[in-house]
């Protein structure tokens, strides 16, 4: 079994295109009433892609990785907390 512990540029170029892609989706999938709950996810999902990009920026790429992948699971909890609607299951985690 081949072992996947290497960030490479690839991987992390593709990590930024799909939480990209999620982010954009669900600033327009937001449920009716849940609008500051939204609010509150979008601005740590900014901050942390924010961060991956400072992190890159540095060389850092496993701490950038990290960066998305927390951005996404705000992403991911959002929809699973049912504030934003999506039915994609390539890009997020739906019921």
């Amino acid at each position: 079994m081949k072992i996947n512990n290497t960030v490479t540029e690839e991987k992390l170029k593709r990590y930024f295109s799909i939480t990209t892609e999620a982010f954009e989706i669900v600033q327009n999938s937001v449920i009716k009433g849940k609008e500051k709950e939204a609010k509150e996810i979008f601005e740590m999902v900014k901050n942390y892609v924010s961060d991956a990009n400072h992190f890159k920026e540095k060389g850092e790429w496993v701490l950038a990785f990290a960066a998305l992948n927390y951005a996404h699971g705000w992403i991911d909890s959002g929809v699973r907390l049912d504030i934003f609607k999506v039915d994609d299951d390539r890009l997020f985690t739906v019921k």
